[in-house]
């Protein structure tokens, strides 16, 4: 069942949740940067729907890629930057190639204080995953400005609109969801960013948003349809 937080007001600073993905090992080359590298994807229960776990030799540590997803008929391209986060980039093209983001919905929406829509699990509860997990590489979030706000004892910083990153559910517990962020957003410094959208793929992700969150306090009212993935 998932076990996703509230904002409230008391937790508008907490995580964003990828529930029921156990914690992760720490990878050889976690923080990305060089040619190549290792990346370690261990088991962490069923995944949400059949798929392999990526390869973990010889990633790609350098350079960038695009790839577009098709929400609510509309093109979100992400670039995705290697160099900052080599082996979520590496896990995020091995899931997209066998379709695991293709026919899925957004399950998740807040517009209050911190934007973002998050994406990328095919039961849309919140609770799946790919059946692995991958540590963290924290580089692109340790670049954000501080906000001068801190939430318990912690400074946090703003998440640029823009930003594209994993979501979690605590330290190298990766899997497959991620969140878009369609405004500045307050957030602890612990999600890996992957990269960004460009400001048409911003707006058509606010044009979801636009809509509003459910009655549930958590889905968007609009469809939030992924219904097609294209590489590059």
């Amino acid at each position: 069942m998932s076990r996703l937080p509230v904002f409230s007001t008391a937790l508008l600073a907490a995580s964003l949740a990828l529930v029921g993905c156990a914690q992760g090992e720490k990878t050889a080359d976690s923080a990305g940067g060089g040619q190549a590298g290792t990346c370690s994807y261990p088991s962490a229960g069923r995944p949400a729907k059949p798929v392999d776990p990526p390869s973990g030799g010889s990633v790609a540590s350098a350079g960038k890629t695009a790839i577009t997803l098709t929400l609510d008929g509309a093109p979100v391209v992400l670039t995705l930057d290697r160099g900052q986060a080599a082996c979520a980039v590496n896990s995020f093209e091995s899931l997209a190639k066998q379709g695991w983001y293709t026919k899925t919905q957004c399950h998740r929406l807040t517009d209050q204080r911190i934007f973002v829509l998050q994406c990328g699990d095919p039961t849309g509860t919140g609770s799946g995953g790919p059946g692995y997990t991958f540590a963290d590489e924290l580089g692109g979030a340790a670049t954000f400005a501080k906000t001068g706000q801190q939430y318990q004892g912690r400074d946090m910083v703003t998440y640029p609109k823009g930003t594209v990153a994993m979501a979690n559910s605590g330290p190298n517990t990766n899997g497959s969801q991620i969140f878009l962020v369609w405004q500045d957003s307050p957030l602890l410094p612990d999600y890996t960013v992957l990269g960004t959208m460009d400001e048409a793929s911003v707006e058509n992700v606010a044009k979801v948003a636009a809509e509003g969150v459910a009655a549930d306090g958590t889905k968007p009212n609009a469809p939030g349809l992924i219904s097609d993935v294209t590489m590059g």
